[in-house]
């Protein structure tokens, strides 16, 4: 067992309170593989903002939870090499289970979320409960969900949105003890979050303004906030991709989201996409390339270049540290 301490990771505690005094939210960026990472730690301290790495239950299935813990690791080191010196915290995105959030905090990780949405709400509050109770050993933060988000991103799928009930949260709050709430109020997981063709409904602003009133000063959290910039939609379609009808939350609200008291908003799809649709225009334009680095390289640059877009214009973390 390790303690996030020795590694050099914090917990969210300080970094949402900054968040929430000074109008702006956390990135919390999700990471597969070493060129994400490197994408991920290069455009933070280039644009001097903290960040969450987040590693979702795939990820750690994909690269190894031995191997990706060790990534993580090398990127506190690499952090420094760069000459920065960021709140860097490591996250377990959307745990199904006591057992995995357990393990990933066993193994270093200074934040862990909890994901009970999927069951009813007493055996939520009980399990989360769970969950703080052994993390808070070792000063370990928790994140839990409350309300269910529309859409498919790995094993997190929902063909309907059930929004967050506003006359709940005090009480899970207060009786499962966890530190930050995920709600849903119109984001949605993956790359197809709404109807093309038919307006954007705008987020649900009234039911965040209530919670914040029922829950003053408690650190919020969005899911499923990814922007799909159709820029590299229409890069992937013209490369022989098929991504019809992607489109993302606006990014204006997302500001607007980020000025209040969500204090960290997760983004995990426009990495993705960004990725692929560099990888399809190299491939394409140059069959004769097999060197993964001459596809992956630029891949990563353009990875990092929306990152840093995405601290300074949408979640207004650059130049906080």
């Amino acid at each position: 067992m390790v303690n996030f301490k020795e590694i050099g990771f914090v917990n969210t505690r300080e970094m949402f309170k900054h968040a929430m005094e000074n109008g702006y939210a956390i990135p919390a960026y999700n990471f597969n593989n070493m060129e994400q990472l490197q994408a991920i730690v290069m455009a933070c301290v280039e644009s001097h903002s903290p960040v969450i790495l987040q590693v979702s239950k795939g990820a750690r299935k994909y690269a190894n939870q031995t191997l990706l813990r060790f990534m993580a690791e090398g990127a506190v080191e690499y952090m420094k090499e760069l000459g920065g010196n960021i709140p860097m915290a490591l996250h377990l995105d959307h745990g199904d289970s006591f057992e995995v959030a357990k393990s990933c905090i066993d193994m270093g990780f200074s934040s862990v979320m909890y994901d009970g949405s999927h069951h009813p709400y007493e055996e939520n509050i009980k399990i989360t409960k769970q969950v703080v109770e052994y993390a808070k050993q070792f000063d370990v933060t928790v994140e839990a969900e409350l309300g269910v988000l529309a859409g498919i991103e790995e094993h997190v799928s929902s063909e309907v949105s059930h929004y967050t009930k506003p006359e709940e949260v005090e009480d899970f709050v207060n009786r499962s003890g966890c530190d930050s709430l995920a709600i849903s109020i119109g984001t949605s997981h993956g790359a197809f979050k709404f109807k093309p063709g038919k307006p954007i409904p705008p987020l649900r602003f009234d039911i965040l303004e209530e919670i914040q009133k029922r829950l003053p000063g408690f650190p919020i959290v969005l899911h499923g906030s990814s922007s799909v910039p159709q820029e590299y939609v229409k890069m992937v379609n013209e490369y022989g991709g098929n991504l019809a009808g992607a489109v993302g939350v606006p990014e204006d609200q997302l500001r607007k989201a980020a000025a209040l008291n969500v204090c960290k908003i997760n983004i995990d799809s426009d990495g993705r996409l960004v990725i692929t649709a560099v990888i399809r225009k190299i491939l394409a334009q140059t069959p004769g390339v097999f060197d993964p680095r001459k596809y992956l390289g630029p891949a990563r640059e353009e990875l990092k270049k929306l990152l840093i877009y995405k601290n300074k214009e949408v979640l207004g973390s650059a130049d906080r540290y």
